[in-house]
């Protein structure tokens, strides 16, 4: 499932193509159509993601809210560029007080890279290769305008060039979203629905904080209250939407890891001290995901390390997707197991 970094980088895209311009929405598999009439030929307005909710404001307060799930995906195609420069602002979503992210002046910087400021950031700037075996992360193409089609999921993916825009729907396109110069095709998605401003603000209000849209200290407070009066296991509550908004399977074993902390503890016995630093962690690991596309999870890595764990998605994470294999740090195998009907990752030594 894609995780929150992904929604974050799709509603960026949007921001950077989309907004602004006049809209043909049509759903080419048909089961949208409704849905598709009602934001046809009306201006995109705003793009924001909270957490894995996107919702896409056209005028008339007509929200498009998408929700991709396990295999939902964005495809892109047309003169796009990937992954925007971007900055918070305070416009409202719906009738909320949240924030969103938009597109915001290159001079000005964004929160994801001040995120990532650290030994890790002068590799990715310093010119090494980041390019992705698996195909998750779309750096060579940040800022670069390109003819071709870019697929936008949990892995980012660009295809095969084609000769004429609009290219052909691929698949059951839930819905197409098309202006002169850009498309966009969803496929596959949970949720894919038009709100009110009364609706979205309703979604909104379920969901737990999300560091890139309120990073305030009282966002940081409410995830630690949510957590410790909580008996619930701390590895389930990293994975509630109303916790805790953005986190999946990836960064829920990277987090609890890198807080040494077994999943299984009830978050009410979890220090505060302790909660708070896993926030302040997810954000930091939030916004390097934003900046390159990629779920990195280890820090002080060399240049060479750093430019091997970008390239290799088994370089670069503690636990994750590394049952039976020896612990990075202590040597015991590392653990799955099943939670919350998914696998979780885990050392019983170093996580005790």
């Amino acid at each position: 499932m894609p995780e929150g970094h992904s929604v974050h980088r799709i509603a960026r895209q949007f921001a950077r193509n989309f907004v602004g311009h006049r809209v043909a929405a049509s759903s080419p598999q048909g089961r949208f159509a409704e849905g598709a009439s009602l934001i046809d030929g009306r201006t995109m307005t705003a793009s924001r993601a909270v957490g894995k909710q996107m919702f896409l404001e056209f005028d008339h307060e007509l929200w498009l809210r998408v929700h991709l799930g396990m295999y939902g995906a964005w495809d892109f195609a047309g003169d796009i560029t990937t992954d925007a420069t971007i900055r918070s602002a305070s416009g409202r979503m719906g009738q909320t007080n949240q924030r969103g992210t938009v597109l915001g002046a290159q001079a000005e910087g964004s929160e994801a890279e001040i995120a990532v400021a650290g030994e890790n950031a002068t590799a990715a700037a310093s010119g090494v290769s980041l390019d992705d075996v698996d195909g998750e992360d779309s750096v060579q193409s940040i800022g670069a305008p390109r003819r071709a089609r870019l697929r936008m999921a949990e892995q980012e993916k660009v295809g095969d060039d084609y000769a004429t825009f609009p290219p052909e729907p691929v698949g059951q396109v839930r819905v197409r979203l098309l202006t002169e110069t850009a498309v966009a095709d969803l496929r596959g998605p949970t949720a894919c629905e038009v709100l009110s401003p009364e609706q979205v603000a309703a979604v909104i209000g379920k969901l737990g904080p999300d560091p890139l849209v309120d990073d305030t200290p009282q966002a940081e407070d409410d995830f630690v209250a949510a957590v410790t009066k909580k008996p619930t296991p701390i590895g389930l509550l990293l994975m509630d939407q109303s916790v805790v908004s953005g986190i999946g399977n990836v960064y829920r074993a990277e987090l609890l890891f890198r807080a040494r902390l077994n999943p299984h503890t009830p978050g009410k016995l979890v220090p505060a001290d302790t909660v708070r630093a896993i926030w302040r962690d997810w954000t930091h690991l939030l916004g390097l995901g934003v900046r390159t596309g990629q779920m990195m999870t280890m820090d002080g890595l060399d240049d060479p390390a750093y430019a091997k764990a970008m390239a290799n998605r088994a370089d670069r994470h503690w636990v994750y997707k590394r049952e039976g294999l020896p612990c990075r740090i202590c040597g015991t195998n590392i653990v799955m197991e099943e939670m919350g009907g998914r696998k979780l990752y885990w050392c019983p030594v170093d996580q005790a």
